[in-house]
C-alpha cells in the first residue's frame, strides 16, 4: 500500500512587531490579517495540518478561532527581531515530530500575506511534483529597473549604483524580481538540511504586482487593503 504523503502548513507569527504594532493580528478588511492566510491554506485543501508557530497566547487564541492549530508555543529565543524564518520552520517541523507527526511536505506561509490566492498554493504543489525542485516560492517583478537604482550620499545628493546604465533604455536591461513574501513550499528534509531557497534548485511562481505586497510599512498596508478590496 502506497504511503500517504503528509503535508503541513506552518504559519510563523510572533508577537512584538515594531514598524506596525501587532502586525500579525491587526484587523485587515474586518478580520485579523493572519486569518486570511489561514483561510487560503484551508481553501487550497492541500494540507492535513495547518499550524501557527507563535510565542503569543493571544495570537494562538486568534489562530484557533480561524481553524488553525497551535500544538506548541515557540520559545522566546526564536521570537526576536533578528531571528530568520528558517530556524522557526525547522523548530516547528521538529516539534511536530516529537508529538508523532512527521511531515513530508512543508509550506511556510506568511501571516501578513492576505493577497495569497489558494489557487497559487495548489499550483505550487503541482510544480513541486512536476519539476522535482527543492522549493517552490512566489516572486514579483520590480516596478523599475534595478540597474538604474540610486542612493543618497552623505550630502543627500543622488548617486547611481550602476552609472554605466544611466543612458540605457529599460528594454535593454534584464528584468529583475524579488521575493513576494507569500510562501515557501518544499520537502521537509530540504528545510531541515538548510538548503538554499533562492537557487537553481528552486522553481519560482511569477505573480503580477497586484497579486502580492510585502507589507513592511503603513503605506504598504494601505496599498494592500486597496488591492484586496479591488480583487474581492
Amino acid at each position: 500500500m502506497k504511503k500517504k504523503i503528509k503535508s503541513i502548513c506552518i504559519i510563523p507569527a510572533r508577537s512584538g512587531s515594531k514598524r506596525i504594532r501587532n502586525k500579525n493580528i491587526k484587523l485587515f478588511c474586518k478580520k485579523p490579517i493572519i486569518a486570511w492566510s489561514i483561510n487560503a491554506a484551508i481553501k487550497s485543501n492541500c494540507f492535513d495540518k495547518i499550524i501557527v508557530s507563535t510565542d503569543s497566547s493571544k495570537i494562538a487564541s486568534i489562530a484557533k478561532k480561524y481553524k488553525a492549530t497551535v500544538p506548541f508555543i515557540r520559545p522566546k529565543k526564536l521570537s526576536g527581531d533578528h531571528v530568520a524564518t528558517l530556524p522557526v520552520i525547522n523548530h516547528a517541523i521538529k516539534e511536530m515530530i516529537k508529538i508523532g507527526y512527521k511531515a513530508d511536505i512543508v509550506c511556510c506561509l506568511y501571516p501578513c500575506a492576505p493577497l495569497t490566492n489558494y489557487k497559487t498554493i495548489i499550483k505550487g504543489f503541482k510544480l513541486l511534483k512536476k519539476y522535482k525542485k527543492k522549493f517552490i516560492f512566489t516572486i514579483i517583478p520590480y516596478s523599475h529597473p534595478i540597474q538604474r537604482s540610486m542612493y543618497l550620499d552623505k550630502k543627500k545628493q543622488p548617486r547611481m549604483f550602476y552609472p554605466k546604465n544611466k543612458n540605457k533604455r529599460s528594454q535593454e536591461l534584464r528584468k529583475a524580481f524579488h521575493d513576494a513574501a507569500q510562501f515557501y513550499l518544499g520537502k521537509a528534509k530540504n528545510f531541515l538540511d538548510k538548503s538554499e531557497v533562492f537557487s537553481k534548485n528552486s522553481k519560482p511562481i511569477i505573480l503580477s504586482r497586484t497579486e502580492a505586497v510585502d507589507i513592511d510599512t503603513k503605506d504598504d498596508w494601505k496599498i494592500t487593503e486597496l488591492l484586496f478590496k479591488y480583487r474581492n
